[in-house]
């Protein structure tokens, strides 16, 4: 019998924070026991809740925290399939790889811009960074322009809502438009969606991304006015500064070989990405990162986390490959809003291939046969694709550069909000935002 409605939410809900409760009276037959996505439960719950409790004990211990629930889950893992863990593993050396390359090369890249951020200025750079993140990837955008932002903002005390729009923006929703924005839509690249079938998702970017930069811009003023000018701090001038300058433009040569080898055979491509990163640190004057304030931190604290989340989410991605027929996935609406929440706790790549595959045997089932992309209904992954993309700004760990761009605030005195706190202001504003493309699009 098809789950209604509010059971079909709740269960994917309950799946997304906490997989063991979400089939815990299912009864069904799965790949691994319930009990091990404890390790990722409590891991995601260590992210959110420990700095909340101890911010310094965190600090300097959650490279344990994440390494120790990684260890017992990889035994459970091996255990049960030797080949899971090796998989997951390979990935995360990729996914590590390309967040590194990209980090190093942009912290080598600067943008000088001698305005002020002002509500105008910070929407432009946001809308920017929006249409980069389609061609360059929402990693690549994001750390091009996360360092500039922070610059034409350092004369302003409440900044913590721009960085939190440009996550939205820039880190998730603007990467909607080609396969080379989000890792899903890349996957879907390989398994046969042509290269400009992501085009036609145009009107979802365009109705979402315009807005987010009008409730930016409204926000922004809001916050602007609130503060005293004149106790601020003029931000220093730069001498001989034009308004717009640009160094270290041979990096943006590596950042294209970074994109380039995306098309290149594995092993061959974290070659050319790693090889990208040396030519960069080789070549770009010292003196530019240490204008960018760069180290090596956040992509440290994102690598250690990373590693216990690839590796402890192996159960609970298994068990929603065993289960995705149950949840009664069977509408457009349905997969957008599958796909989206559970992309905003598991890695969305690997939850869009779930639920591509979903579709694809549902377009069997009922013998579809018409406005078939790669074998699934166009609707259907219209809904899979948005949702993996767009959703994966619900959280901080909902996509890589989320947390990278978290770091680099906090590396340079920006507080952030917490993991729970950012989460009401994804529900608050990107919700309501979500159910309009429902009602448009997926009813």
């Amino acid at each position: 019998m098809r789950p209604n409605r509010l059971f079909l939410l709740t269960n994917l809900f309950l799946l997304g924070i906490a997989p063991e409760i979400a089939f815990a009276s299912s009864g069904a037959s799965i790949s691994f026991p319930i009990w091990t996505v404890l390790f990722f439960t409590v891991l995601i719950l260590s992210i959110a809740v420990m700095p909340l409790i101890n911010s310094e004990w965190w600090g300097n211990n959650y490279r344990y925290v994440s390494i120790g629930l990684a260890i017992p889950a990889a035994v459970i893992v091996v255990f049960k399939d030797f080949s899971l863990l090796l998989h997951a593993i390979i990935e995360y050396i990729s996914f590590i790889i390309l967040l590194g390359s990209l980090f190093v090369i942009s912290g080598g890249i600067v943008i000088r811009i001698s305005a002020r951020g002002k509500p105008l200025l910070n929407s432009i750079i946001l809308f920017i960074g929006a249409v980069f993140a389609s061609f360059i990837g929402t990693t690549g955008a994001s750390m091009v322009l996360i360092r500039p932002l922070i610059k034409v903002n350092r004369w302003r005390k409440n900044v913590s809502h721009i960085f939190i729009f440009f996550i939205f923006l820039v880190s998730n929703i603007g990467g909607l438009l080609t396969p080379l924005g989000d890792p899903p839509l890349f996957l879907g690249f390989l398994k046969g969606v042509p290269f400009t079938w992501t085009f036609r998702l145009l009107p979802f970017w365009v109705i979402t991304v315009c807005i987010l930069i009008i409730l930016f811009y409204v926000f922004d003023r809001h916050y602007i006015k609130k503060e005293q000018m004149e106790r601020i701090t003029s931000p220093k001038k730069i001498e001989g500064a034009k308004k717009l300058e640009i160094r270290g433009k041979i990096n943006f040569l590596f950042l294209g070989a970074v994109l380039f080898a995306f098309f290149l055979p594995a092993i061959l491509r974290e070659i050319v990405m790693i090889a990208a990163a040396v030519l960069s640190v080789y070549f770009t004057p010292v003196v530019l990162r240490e204008e960018n304030g760069f180290t090596y931190h956040p992509i440290i604290e994102v690598a250690v986390l990373f590693i216990g989340i690839f590796v402890t989410m192996i159960p609970a991605l298994k068990i929603l490959e065993v289960n995705g027929d149950r949840l009664g996935v069977d509408t457009p609406w349905k997969f957008f809003w599958a796909t989206g929440i559970l992309s905003s706790f598991l890695d969305n790549a690997p939850t869009y291939l779930v639920f591509m595959s979903t579709a694809k045997s549902l377009a069997v089932l009922k013998n579809i046969t018409a406005g078939l992309v790669a074998g699934v209904p166009e609707v259907f992954l219209k809904a899979i694709s948005a949702g993996a993309v767009f959703m994966g700004a619900n959280t901080y760990v909902g996509n890589g550069p989320n947390f990278m761009v978290k770091a680099i605030c906090e590396e340079n005195d920006i507080t952030m909000p917490s993991f729970f706190r950012y989460m009401l202001w994804s529900v608050a504003i990107l919700v309501p935002i979500f159910i309009i493309i429902t009602f448009l699009f997926f009813r």
